[in-house]
């Protein structure tokens, strides 16, 4: 993966001075990271995009790397207690998502906004929807006002709440609309980023749903990103599921009912596999593992492997790379790291992602921003050709580029329309 240079000085009397001192010792250069070309994977890839005439920033799904990422979760959860809930937001293409729903063999989908929301019930009317965070009324009542007389599953979410407040604004709208709504409550179990914290919180929330007739509480809902970045995932987990016992305990004697059949969703892609023993919640929400973004090169996704890249068509391609106001000592920063050497001007629109082929690319800290890439004499990479990126997250980089391009292994078979830009 490529490096953002930390070595590099700023200033010109630093520059010389630092280059002098690794002209008399060469320990003091940086390491050379630059490794030729493409490897065959991206030459292959390369090709493909060429020979479909493929000239633009493009985010491109490896469609065979996408199946084993399915079958992964797919064994996984296989003999687990837990269900599989699909992150919508991660998925964002109609035919991405329902390869994703297929493959898994589940119909349960978890939606983050308005927009989506509204895709989803045209996309798939049958699903099982649960909203994975709070929604302004205003979006809810919406809606609500749009879908009150609709009987397909889709149009009767799980409205996720976290506050009295919330729950009291879809009551007004429950009731303006004479609309029964679900309503699902998000418990805080460590993250602290939203959901109900402690126990008498909970149980105010319990209380208050169930004096309103129109609502029916469709289950519990703990989020625990935070865990995979505990010094022990697999101990912050335990204290996630003791939590969540607590909140369900709670639920349970409030309903007067044991709560298992209802919705008892946890997890997200960083930890779901750490919950395949999960005796509380009974499903695990996924989504960004089914393409692995760079945050989600963790441990426990070591199983997973990307299956999203950016194609970038390099327009200008420079030797010595030029610095703005240091074009003078283009051979200093070169003597200091020659990962400097080359300059790459790309199409744009990159999104947030990091380089990683060919090997040793890495943005330049003193050109400013994202504008040039910078590479060694080593690395074989002329215009028009492509550097290939990872994105980091697939969120709101999948809506930057457009129709997906849908690589087999050997040629682009197709392109993927995404859902709206709002969604």
């Amino acid at each position: 993966m490529a490096l953002k240079s930390k070595r590099l000085p700023h200033q010109p009397w630093r520059i010389m001075a630092a280059a002098k001192a690794a002209r008399a010792d060469p320990a003091l250069r940086a390491r050379d990271r630059g490794a030729g070309g493409h490897d065959g994977y991206f030459e292959g890839l390369s090709k493909a995009l060429k020979r479909a005439g493929i000239a633009e920033p493009t985010l491109v799904i490896d469609r065979q790397r996408l199946a084993a990422n399915i079958e992964t979760v797919r064994y996984a959860l296989e003999s687990s207690p837990v269900a599989l809930r699909v992150v919508a937001k991660s998925l964002q293409a109609p035919a991405l998502l329902a390869l994703v729903l297929e493959g898994t063999g589940t119909d349960r989908l978890m939606v983050f906004n308005g927009v989506m929301l509204q895709e989803i019930t045209a996309f798939r009317p049958r699903a099982d929807v649960l909203l994975g965070r709070p929604l302004p009324a205003a979006q809810v009542e919406a809606f609500v006002r749009r879908h009150a007389t609709d009987s397909v599953p889709a149009a009767r979410p799980q409205w996720l709440v976290d506050s009295p407040r919330r729950l009291a604004q879809y009551a007004d709208i429950a009731r303006a609309h004479g609309s029964p709504m679900r309503i699902s409550l998000e418990i805080d179990v460590g993250l602290h980023r939203g959901g109900l914290q402690g126990d008498a919180a909970l149980a105010e929330v319990v209380d208050q749903a169930l004096s309103e007739p129109l609502f029916e509480i469709a289950g519990l809902m703990g989020y625990d990103a935070h865990a995979a970045g505990a010094p022990s995932p697999a101990a912050e987990i335990e204290r996630v599921k003791a939590r969540y016992g607590k909140a369900r305990t709670i639920l349970g004697e409030q309903l007067g009912r044991d709560p298992a059949g209802l919705t008892l969703n946890t997890a997200g892609s960083p930890t779901y596999a750490l919950h395949l023993d999960d005796a509380v919640a009974n499903e695990v929400a996924v989504g960004s593992a089914f393409v692995k973004p760079t945050h989600f090169d963790l441990p426990s996704l070591a199983s997973h492997i990307p299956a999203a890249f950016i194609a970038e068509p390099v327009l200008k391609a420079v030797a010595p790379a030029l610095i703005p106001r240091l074009e003078a000592l283009a051979g200093d920063l070169e003597a200091i790291d020659p990962n400097t050497a080359r300059g790459f001007f790309l199409y744009g629109g990159y999104g947030d992602a990091r380089p990683v082929s060919p090997p040793g690319l890495a943005w330049s800290p003193l050109f400013g921003g994202r504008s040039m890439l910078t590479g060694s004499a080593r690395v074989e990479l002329g215009e028009d050709d492509f550097v290939f990126m990872r994105p980091t997250e697939s969120e709101g980089v999948f809506l930057q580029f457009g129709a997906i391009a849908v690589y087999d292994g050997k040629e682009i078979a197709g392109r993927w329309p995404t859902f709206e830009v709002a969604a």
